[in-house]
């Protein structure tokens, strides 16, 4: 990675989801489908087609690429909503509400470039889980906006070393696609073994 070079804004959420999962997918290339993943690309392949209209009072446009030069980051919306000249991102997801708190991350990210692009604040966002049809209001506070940056951070030095993090087990590798190529038990019981011996 040089100087001229984004960020991912989904490399966001994966960081924060597992920071291993996130190296071995931006840093070595890896990607596996699962039943999760093909769900999730399905739903995005629907929503992501360029549109722009109204719902009722709301604004609307789809699938408009996102960028800010301050953090260095790209990616492509789910949707834009303006309501009452307010702008605000919504993040389509394929789980349940409040699974995962690495969701409204990726939403204070697009609000963050959406502010840079417009001049506007954007102090909410939603996250749309498709499971449950169900919207999860994102308050952009600057607590949040603070992990996002700290998060940015983290990533831009994962990219630019490529220092794979130790995997570490945690009740999200049950999902995750990468899973049997990260194996992080098998790693714990591995350094156990060499510590007994």
């Amino acid at each position: 990675m040089n100087d001229t070079e984004y960020i991912p804004i989904a490399a966001l959420n994966q960081y924060a989801y597992c920071p291993h999962r996130c190296w071995r997918m931006f840093c070595a290339g890896e990607f596996i489908d699962n039943q999760y993943t093909i769900e999730g690309t399905s739903l995005h392949d629907r929503v992501h087609t360029l549109s722009e209209g109204n719902r009722d009072d709301t604004w609307q446009i789809r699938a408009i690429w996102l960028k800010s030069e301050r953090y260095k980051l790209v990616g492509k919306s789910d949707l834009i909503e303006s309501d009452s000249g307010q702008l605000y991102p919504v993040e389509y997801k394929r789980g349940n509400k409040g699974e995962w708190d690495n969701d409204e991350l990726q939403v204070c990210a697009q609000a963050m470039c959406l502010e840079e692009m417009t001049g506007q604040p954007v102090i909410t966002g939603y996250v749309y889980y498709a499971h449950s049809h169900q919207r999860q209001l994102v308050e952009i506070t600057s607590q949040l906006r603070e992990r996002a940056r700290f998060t940015i951070e983290a990533v831009q030095i994962l990219l630019l070393t490529g220092a794979m993090p130790k995997p570490v087990y945690t009740k999200r590798c049950k999902g995750c696609s990468l899973y049997k190529n990260c194996l992080p038990q098998a790693a714990k019981k591995v350094a156990r073994y060499v510590e007994t011996n």
